[in-house]
Formats: structure tokens, C-alpha cells, sequence
């Protein structure tokens, strides 16, 4: 892993490998331990595959004692750990180390209660995103946030990143839309937050466990609500002359007081690879594509197309397709569903990038991004959700050559200095992890990372849960002067800490 630094391996833990590897095969037996270096191949990365680290030894548990057992294990020995889940961050959160156990979450894979009339599921944090959608369309429900690579990750792995999807702008993201969870501390104890009801007393932990990042716990079970499907929806395909003019259509939407269940652009760059792609007859003419999906009652759906229709002609609109079936509208969004792979095909690699700014910001920092690609001299194709100004920058370079893998992580760095500079954020939905974590001092000051940090100590004061990821340093609970760690004990242990 040159060029990230990362915590110092521990040499103890390393010296006693064969001993802890021997252990974790009595609490979790059969095939729940791997060892081998080319069967732990298969987990040395995650979604962000420019960094790469074997683990001590990856563990996969299939019950939620054998978590609380190794968890327990591992906190009494001070032996780090690294959850994982299906693998899909593009942040490196699942990043292992080699002196830390990597706590694999997949075998967690079953759908344990449906509940209609209440609109709620409870599923183990190793289904899949689209594994709940698919459980409950045969009643006409549905789960809204949906990642584009709902396909693959995880339902835990959506909580731990608080990921959104196309259907975010009305319909909320993850934190939106979870009820409830259950997970295990450092410590080994099982604990619910939230449920089925509808809302929770006293401090809202669960929404400071979604978007952890595996920092704080580990989810072995998620209450999640789900909808009704709307009784119509349908969408438009709407080109631009130019990406200035397709962001002013989005602000000008917003403005209008009309919320779309979808509201998704891409430049010119993502728009050809995605249709070369899936052919889903995207114009190629247009230096932006805006696809606008409306819900509803009919009656309020076709009211909805004509208001969009006319902003969008305002704004220059060039040409502009209106769903005529439902076949038509899965073929508008699968080409930007497939935008991330289609761009694969265009270039030997490219660096995922997430950032979010307010939308009518959206001029100023595509003109920025084009600065930034003849300075760095590497292409970039953008996708985004738009109605919430979540940017997905896709950085061309190619790793074989050198240098440009620096040159890339370079140009998204600066990429996301320009959207906190304009009043947004680091990240929407893709979390901190290693990515971002050297650029945290750009949107928070000191005083911002140590309230962080407190929290983290309150849940895992020996910093033995991800450590490494999202926070810029590496330090100690007691360092912040707020809690004394002696002999891997906390100060009056039998206070509740939260």
C-alpha cells in the first residue's frame, strides 16, 4: 500500500498469528476461517482497487453469538478488526490490515421477517440491496435508496456508508429510511437501537451508527421500511447543448416547487460510453443528458411532465423524450445504472469520485472540473444526482503508466476542495474511509475532530474497530484528555457510555 499510510502494524499480534488463526477456528468451525494467502486474495481490496493489503486472517461468522465471541476475543487481546460486507465501497472502507482480523458479514444473508401492513423488513445486514426490493414487489412494495450497484452490495454496507441512490432526492437515503438495527460492540454485547416502531426515545444512536463506517459497531441485523410502488411513474430524456444549461434546468425544477423521484445528468463523455454500452437511445449530440423521473397519480405525473418540459425548454433543451411505457423508462435509467462499467470500456482505469455541493453551485463547479482536467491532463466523465448535487466525477488514467494514478488521486482531491469551498461537502455517499480521510481538515477544524473522535472513544475506546480510516490521525482516547484507557480498561467500567 505505498503512498497511504496507514497504522503502524502491531508486531505482537503478527508473532501470534497461527495461535489466533487456531482460535478463531474454534468459535467460528467448518468453513467460516480463511487463511491462505491466495484464498484471502479474493479480500485484500474493496470498491477503491488502487490499494490492496492482505488481512491477518478473514473470518466469516454466520451467527450473531460468533460475532459477539470474536469481537470479545479480539478486544480482550487488542487485536484490530476490519468489517466488511460485500466488498462494493469505493472509499477503501473495507480496506484490511495485516495485522487485523477482516470480519466478513456475507454469510449474514437471509430476509428474517416481512411486514406489511406496518411497511417494514428485517433483514440480516448481508442481503442485498435489490435482494429486499425483489422479496416484496410481488405485493407492489419496494425499498427506495438505491446505489447503482444495488445488485452487489449489502444492506449493512448501506447503513455503514448511509448510501442514497437515483431515488434519493424524494425519497431520502439510507438513514431515511432504516427503522432499526441490531449490533455488537467492540466488548462482545449485543445491542438494538430503534425498531419496528416509529421512533426511538432518548439520543438518536442510530442515526450516529449510519454512515459509521464500521467505526463504532457491527450491524447484524437491519429493520428497514419499505413503500408502495406509485401508481404511475414515468420519465423524460432531455439533451443540452451544454452541462451549464442542464444543471440551471435542475436548480430551475427544484425552484418550481417540483420534486421528482429521480433526477439524474451525465457530460458528454458518460453519456456516449453508456450508450455504446446498453444502447438505451440516449441523443449523442448533447453535451449533457438530463433524465427527470416523475411519480404519482397519472393526473399529477402528466401535469408534472408538462411543467418539466417547459423549464427544460427554457434552458435551451436541444431534444427531449417523454416515457411512453414502462419498458421505455427502465431503458432510460439502465444506461445510467450501467454508466460506471460503460466508462470502463473507454478507459483502462478510472478513480470514483463523490462529493456533494448545493445544486446551484453545479455550473461553477462542472466549469471548475474542466479546468481541473487540462491542468491535470486527464479526462473525466461526470454522473450525478442532481437534484441533491451529489457528484460522481469519474477520473480516466491509466494505472500502467506512471504517475498517473498520483496525478488522478491529485485532481480528485482538488475536485473535492472545490466543492467545500463552494458551501458542500466531502462526501454523499460513499463515506470517508481512506480516500478522503487526509482531506477532512478541509471541511472540519480541529476542535470539529475531536468531538468526532469522542464518539468513537465512547463506543471503542481502544481504537481496535477500523482503525485508520476517516479520521487524518491516529490517536489515542486519552490524548483528547477526556478519557483514560488503563490496561485496556476505561475509568468506572460499569458506566454506561452512552
Amino acid at each position: 500500500m505505498s503512498g497511504l499510510a496507514m497504522p503502524k502494524s502491531d508486531a505482537e499480534t503478527l508473532g501470534r498469528r497461527a495461535e489466533i488463526v487456531a482460535d478463531m477456528r474454534i468459535i467460528v468451525p467448518g468453513e467460516g476461517v480463511v487463511e491462505t494467502a491466495n484464498e484471502m486474495r479474493a479480500f485484500e481490496t474493496d470498491g477503491l482497487t488502487a490499494y490492496r493489503q492482505l488481512p491477518l486472517v478473514v473470518v466469516l461468522p454466520e451467527t450473531v453469538a460468533q460475532v459477539s465471541r470474536v469481537l470479545k476475543y479480539c478486544n480482550e487481546r487488542s487485536i484490530r478488526v476490519v468489517p466488511r460486507g460485500s466488498g462494493t465501497s469505493l472509499s477503501g472502507g473495507a480496506l484490511p490490515l495485516e495485522d487485523a482480523v477482516l470480519l466478513v458479514m456475507s454469510r449474514f444473508n437471509r430476509i428474517l421477517a416481512i411486514d406489511y401492513p406496518n411497511r417494514t423488513v428485517v433483514a440480516q445486514p448481508g442481503v442485498t440491496n435489490l435482494g429486499i426490493t425483489n422479496a416484496v414487489e410481488q405485493e407492489g412494495f419496494y425499498y427506495a435508496p438505491d446505489p447503482s450497484s444495488q445488485i452487489a452490495c449489502s444492506i449493512g454496507g448501506n447503513v455503514a456508508e448511509n448510501s442514497g441512490g437515483v431515488h434519493c432526492l424524494k425519497y431520502g437515503l439510507t438513514a431515511n429510511n432504516v427503522l432499526g438495527i441490531e449490533m455488537v460492540l467492540m466488548n462482545g454485547e449485543v445491542v438494538r437501537l430503534g425498531g419496528s416502531h416509529l421512533d426511538q426515545e432518548g439520543y438518536d444512536l442510530l442515526g450516529v451508527m449510519t454512515g459509521s463506517e464500521g467505526l463504532l459497531g457491527v450491524v447484524t441485523e437491519v429493520t428497514v421500511r419499505i413503500l408502495q410502488k406509485p401508481e404511475t411513474a414515468r420519465a423524460l430524456l432531455i439533451g443540452f447543448p451544454t452541462s451549464e444549461q442542464g444543471a440551471q434546468c435542475v436548480a430551475d425544477i427544484i425552484g418550481a416547487g417540483i420534486i421528482p423521484g429521480g433526477m439524474e445528468m451525465m457530460d458528454r463523455p458518460a453519456i456516449h460510453a453508456a450508450e455504446d454500452f446498453v444502447h438505451a437511445g440516449y441523443p449523442l449530440d448533447v453535451e449533457a443528458l438530463l433524465i427527470v423521473e416523475l411519480d404519482g397519480p397519472s393526473v399529477e405525473v402528466d401535469h408534472l411532465i408538462g411543467l418539466v418540459e417547459a423549464i427544460a425548454h427554457r434552458n435551451g433543451s436541444t431534444t427531449c423524450r417523454i416515457s411512453q411505457s414502462e419498458e421505455e423508462r427502465l431503458s432510460f435509467w439502465a444506461g445510467r445504472k450501467a454508466a460506471f462499467p460503460a466508462v470502463g470500456r473507454i478507459s483502462p482505469d478510472y478513480y470514483c469520485m463523490d462529493g456533494t455541493i448545493p445544486r446551484k453551485e453545479l455550473p461553477r463547479v462542472l466549469a471548475g472540473m474542466r479546468d481541473l482536467s487540462e491542468k491535470y491532463g486527464l479526462g473525466v466523465a461526470n454522473v450525478f444526482h442532481a437534484g441533491d448535487g451529489n457528484l460522481h466525477p469519474l477520473i480516466l488514467y491509466d494505472a500502467n503508466v506512471p504517475g498517473e494514478l498520483d496525478k488522478a488521486e491529485s485532481f480528485g482531491a482538488d475536485i473535492l476542495r472545490l466543492c467545500v469551498k463552494v458551501g458542500g461537502v466531502l462526501t454523499g455517499e460513499h463515506g470517508v474511509g481512506v480516500e478522503k480521510r487526509d482531506l477532512m481538515p478541509e471541511m472540519f477544524n480541529q476542535i470539529d475532530l475531536d468531538q468526532q473522535m469522542r464518539v468513537k472513544c465512547a463506543f471503542d475506546p481502544n481504537h481496535l474497530l477500523n482503525p485508520g480510516k476517516v479520521f487524518p490521525q491516529l490517536r489515542r482516547c486519552a490524548e483528547l484528555g477526556r478519557m483514560h484507557v488503563h490496561r485496556g480498561q476505561v475509568a468506572f467500567p460499569d458506566i454506561p457510555r452512552f
